[in-house]
């Protein structure tokens, strides 16, 4: 059977921030500096042969310069060919973007710069997914929400956000960078949240499921920051929702060949 995935893309910078710390990649696109500090919509399909690459990339707010670590993720992710082997591909990404946010880091007099990644990889049979740091995948099927990506946090002091064991930034001789890798199929009508928590802070699994489910994915994800700004809107809020839906051109092909 083939696929075509429906996808939309968002990013909100919330209402407490003076700066969007997010970025993205959307089937090859991703924010510039100045893009990035407006709010940003993009929906459309693509076919999983293709190789599409999505992902979310939240710069750490409590580090220097954070929009410039998330901008550099979303550039190097646009370089990944799908065509290679895919954990390969992704893992030789993280080791790539890991040194070039030291390094830029080391030639701006910055002591420290950060960003979580959480990415989805398709090919034609299965989704390689690929995170660091807190940055949340989910899927959504058969009414269910389930969290398929793994959070890198420590124990948090009561009151506090956890914080991170693991992140995109970090020298080497300090700590070896460990992303977690998952392998799996997909099915028609399955979907997949990627997003900053600018919006897992803010609403809550169950809040989100009931949300995105029967809706267009275009029309949930600006539900879906609506009722994070609602809620408070105390951080970046960037979102990818993805739906496998039966591509329908190859039923055109049917009929029309008849």
């Amino acid at each position: 059977m083939r696929y075509k995935i429906n996808y939309a893309c968002v990013s909100n910078i919330g209402k407490v921030r003076s700066m969007n710390q997010d970025n993205l990649i959307c089937d090859g696109l991703y924010m510039d500096s100045e893009t990035a500090q407006k709010p940003f919509f993009k929906n459309g399909s693509v076919s999983p042969k293709d190789f599409p690459l999505f992902g979310i990339f939240d710069g750490m707010g409590g580090e220097e310069l954070g929009e410039v670590a998330s901008l550099i993720a979303a550039q190097e992710s646009a370089k990944i060919k799908g065509e290679c082997e895919s954990v390969t591909a992704l893992s030789e990404y993280c080791e790539r973007t890991n040194a070039a946010i030291c390094t830029y880091a080391e030639e701006n007099g910055v002591s420290a710069m950060g960003t979580t990644a959480a990415m989805l990889l398709f090919s034609k049979d299965e989704i390689t997914l690929c995170n660091i740091g807190d940055s949340k995948i989910f899927r959504l099927a058969s009414g269910r929400i389930d969290q398929i990506s793994m959070d890198h946090v420590a124990i948090a002091v009561y009151g506090r956000k956890p914080p991170l064991t693991q992140h995109l930034g970090v020298p080497p001789e300090i700590l070896l960078i460990d992303p977690y890798f998952s392998r799996g199929g997909y099915a028609e009508g399955d979907k997949y949240l990627i997003c900053s928590d600018g919006l897992t802070d803010m609403v809550g699994n169950e809040e989100i499921n009931e949300i995105v489910n029967g809706k267009p994915v275009e029309e949930a994800v600006e539900l879906l920051v609506q009722k994070a700004l609602e809620n408070g809107g105390k951080d970046n809020i960037t979102i990818i929702l993805l739906e496998i839906k039966q591509n329908d051109n190859r039923l055109f092909a049917m009929f029309k060949n008849k």
